[in-house]
């Protein structure tokens, strides 16, 4: 049920969009083609085993993590109907 301004399902629909577009960015970071034998940042050799474990692999151990990091360090929730977005 949706009051005001809002259609009916319109909170639905947000949630849905949200869901997608999580969805988009998990496969977006997904690697791509054959995984490579030294790290394309640092140069090191990646593992085997890593190769293995990890189709695609481009990032040895310690710069995945540092990008992991550095990724989690932005927010990616769904800001379009917040109010606290509207006041930045």
């Amino acid at each position: 049920m949706a009051g005001g301004w809002t259609a009916d399902g319109a909170v639905q629909q947000q949630i849905d969009d949200s869901i997608e577009d999580a969805v988009a960015r998990a496969r977006a970071r997904l690697a791509q083609g054959p995984g490579l034998a030294h790290c394309e940042a640092c140069e090191a050799e990646i593992p085997q085993a890593r190769r293995d474990a990890v189709p695609g692999v481009r990032l040895c151990v310690n710069c995945q993590s540092a990008a992991d990091a550095e990724e989690s360090a932005f927010s990616s929730y769904n800001r379009r109907g917040s109010k606290d977005s509207q006041l930045r």
